[in-house]
């Protein structure tokens, strides 16, 4: 969710009884802490950032989340083991995103809090396993909460994944649609047009697989990657793509990643009517299984 999740989205979120989330990404650690003291001017309540490990400023990146007091860090992109201690010391919680098995039980070894299990259905850098087959088998694996993410978009998806384990969900493609989102409003069209088979993964030959939405950039890519272009060249590709979707508004040459329930995403909503038709929503689905369940 980097260029994504500002600080005005991540405030809504956790106004609205969520863990609101700021997407560091690449950004430079100047602009973190503008988007993290402006969170704090808009809600009271806690909030997160995620941060890229590959990321060149990630020591600085930690330090200004420490100095600014952050509630939560969740990371991706590596293991955030060697920043376990300082951060849990001053009092937050660090919650990685995992892709396999092998991944969480190595990160449950630093001393992690949680763990965010992501399938293969969300938006962005992606891992090979489904949501529905990687949740139970990382839920199975450790002790410590897992929060579910990939492919969910309304009540159904949380229902469904709190009855694989999950404690909880993250979402991002919905949210792009949120009033509260501040990226450019061709991304959010094309998000709202999108259908069931719309996205693609780019990438799988470089080592890093992409979920986007398909444009004329996802084409040249795949192009690319069938022709057996050399990995470092098909990654100049995607320099400032990310950039020029979201903040330019380029969906042609722009990555837009986006997951595989952007075809369920229909409006623009604020952040809280999406998160409370979510959990009613979710409430309603377990209500009725349990109903089910007393027939028998």
């Amino acid at each position: 969710m980097a260029r994504v999740s500002t600080a005005e989205l991540a405030a809504a979120v956790s106004e609205a009884g969520g863990l609101g989330v700021i997407g560091s990404g690449q950004a430079t650690p100047d602009w973190l802490r503008q988007q993290v003291q402006r969170a704090k001017k808009i809600t009271a309540k806690p909030f997160g950032v995620n941060v890229m490990l590959l990321s060149p400023y990630v020591d600085e990146i930690m330090e200004i989340i420490r100095e600014e007091g952050v509630a939560v860090v969740t990371t991706g992109a590596g293991n955030p083991g060697k920043y376990v201690p300082a951060l849990q010391e001053a009092g937050i919680r660090v919650i990685p995103v995992v892709a396999s098995v092998a991944l969480a039980k190595r990160l449950v070894r630093s001393g992690v809090d949680a763990l965010i299990a992501e399938g293969t259905e969300s938006g962005g850098h992606v891992g090979e396993l489904t949501t529905m087959a990687l949740v139970p088998q990382i839920v199975d694996a450790v002790e410590v909460p897992v929060i579910a993410a990939g492919g969910i978009c309304d009540g159904r998806g949380m229902a469904a994944v709190m009855a694989l384990g999950a404690v909880g969900v993250q979402m991002g493609t919905r949210f792009m649609c949120a009033a509260e989102c501040v990226i450019h409003q061709n991304v959010k069209d094309m998000v709202i047009k999108s259908k069931d088979r719309d996205t693609v993964v780019t990438g799988r030959s470089t080592g890093h697989p992409v979920r986007v939405l398909r444009n004329k950039l996802s084409r040249r890519f795949v192009e690319m990657e069938e022709n057996c272009i050399p990995s470092e060249e098909i990654l100049k590709l995607g320099v400032g793509a990310l950039k020029a979707a979201m903040v330019d508004g380029d969906v042609d040459m722009g990555s837009v990643m986006a997951g595989q329930v952007s075809a369920m995403v229909r409006k623009i909503q604020p952040a809280r009517e999406i998160i409370e038709d979510v959990v009613d929503g979710a409430r309603k689905v377990m209500q009725g299984l349990a109903r089910m369940a007393g027939d028998r």
